[in-house]
C-alpha cells in the first residue's frame, strides 16, 4: 500500500500524447544517433541495422511534429527540435539509470548489469578479472566499451558507463582515479631481429629503423613521442595503425618496431614470435587508473568490482614479474 506522504501528493501533469505515441527504444535510439553525429555509428553502438535505426527516427519525428535532424555531409546534426529532445532523453535516462541502480542495490546484488568503459590495451588484462568477478557474482551483466583514450574521456565526460579504466587522468579534472595496476611499455621486434639479444640500446640507434606507431587518440602514442623527445630524435615513422592486433602482425612481418604495452605479449609470452628489446629508458612505465567522475554515487555492483579489482593487483603484478623476470617493475 501506498504511504500517506505519497497519497497527499498533488498528482503529477502526464504527458499522455508522447506515452502513446513514442516508445523508449525510440529516444534510446535517438539519443545515441544525436550523440554519435551518425545513423551508422548510432546502429554500431546499439547493434541494429542502419534502416531501423532511420525508421525509428523517421515514426519519433512524426510523433514529435517536427524535423529532428538535418543532414551535413555524411553526419547529420540536431534540429532546434532536436537538440530540446536530446536534453529531455538525457534527464530521461538519468532517472531510469538511478532507478535501475536502486532497484538493483535493493536486491542486495542478485542481478544487475556494470558498465564498463576501456582503453584498448586494457582488454588484454580485464577479461580474466572480469571472468573471475563474474564466477563471484554469477547474476551480473556485463557490458564493455573498448576504444582509445580520446573516446572513452567523451564517454566519462558524459558519465555514460559506471567505471573507466584510463591509462592516465588529466590533470585539474573532476575525476575520482584509482592507481589500478602497473602497464609497462616496451619495445619490441621480430625474434630474428639484428638488436635482439643486445643491451642498453640507445635511443639513437633505436631511431635509425623504422617504426610502427598508434593512430591519433592513443595514449601508448602520446606516451612515446614524449620520451623520444625528451631522449633523442624521433624515430622514423614508417605507418600507423589502430589496433595492437595489427601492430604484432607489421612487427614480425619486418616492417618495423614498435612500443606496445607489455600486457598484449601475455598470450603470447616470452617465447612467442615478438622480443622485447633492450633499450635505455625503457620500459616506459605507466598506471592503469579505474576512474569515475568526483562526486558519483556508486552502485553495489559497481562499487564491488572496484575493491575487487584493487584487492586483485598485487597477485596480477606477481604474475607479469614470474612472466617477464628480465624487466624491473
Amino acid at each position: 500500500m501506498l504511504s500517506d506522504d505519497i497519497k497527499s501528493l498533488v498528482p503529477i501533469s502526464v504527458p499522455e500524447y508522447l506515452i502513446r505515441h513514442t516508445t523508449l527504444r525510440q529516444l534510446q535510439i535517438f539519443e545515441a544517433t544525436a550523440r554519435l553525429g551518425s545513423f551508422t555509428r548510432a546502429a554500431e553502438e546499439l547493434f541494429l541495422t542502419q534502416p531501423t535505426i532511420s525508421m525509428q527516427v523517421k515514426k519519433l519525428s512524426d510523433s514529435i511534429g517536427m524535423p529532428l535532424f538535418e543532414h551535413a555531409g555524411r553526419s547529420v546534426k540536431t534540429t532546434e527540435a532536436g537538440r530540446e529532445l536530446y536534453d529531455s532523453c538525457r534527464k530521461i535516462f538519468d532517472v531510469l539509470a538511478n532507478l535501475e541502480i536502486k532497484v538493483s542495490d535493493l536486491q542486495g546484488m542478485r542481478r544487475g548489469r556494470l558498465r564498463l568503459a576501456v582503453i584498448t590495451t586494457v582488454k588484454y588484462f580485464l577479461p580474466e578479472l572480469l571472468g573471475e568477478f563474474c564466477v563471484k557474482h554469477t547474476g551480473i551483466d556485463m557490458a564493455l566499451k573498448v576504444s582509445n583514450r580520446d573516446r572513452i574521456m567523451e564517454r566519462l565526460s558524459r558519465d555514460e558507463d559506471d567505471l573507466y579504466i584510463v591509462g592516465a587522468v588529466p590533470e585539474d579534472s573532476e575525476i575520482t582515479a584509482y592507481s589500478f595496476a602497473p602497464n609497462p611499455l616496451v619495445v619490441v621486434a621480430p625474434q630474428d631481429h639484428p638488436l635482439v639479444g643486445q643491451r642498453n640500446i640507445s635511443i639513437d640507434e633505436i631511431a635509425k629503423h623504422p617504426f610502427i606507431e598508434r593512430e591519433s587518440g592513443s595514449g601508448t602514442r602520446d606516451a612515446v613521442r614524449r620520451m623520444f623527445s625528451e631522449m633523442g630524435p624521433l624515430p622514423k615513422i614508417k605507418m600507423e595503425l589502430g589496433s595492437n592486433e595489427a601492430i604484432k602482425h607489421a612487427v614480425v612481418a619486418g616492417l618495423g618496431l614498435a612500443v606496445m604495452s607489455l600486457h598484449s605479449l601475455t598470450l603470447d609470452g616470452p617465447k612467442g614470435p615478438l622480443a622485447l628489446l633492450n633499450v635505455e629508458g625503457f620500459p616506459i612505465m605507466r598506471q592503469w587508473y579505474i576512474v569515475h567522475p568526483k562526486g558519483k554515487e556508486l552502485s553495489l555492483i559497481a562499487q564491488a568490482f572496484l575493491d575487487y579489482a584493487l584487492e586483485a593487483v598485487p597477485e596480477k603484478r606477481q604474475k607479469m614479474i614470474d612472466n617477464w623476470p628480465m624487466l624491473e617493475f
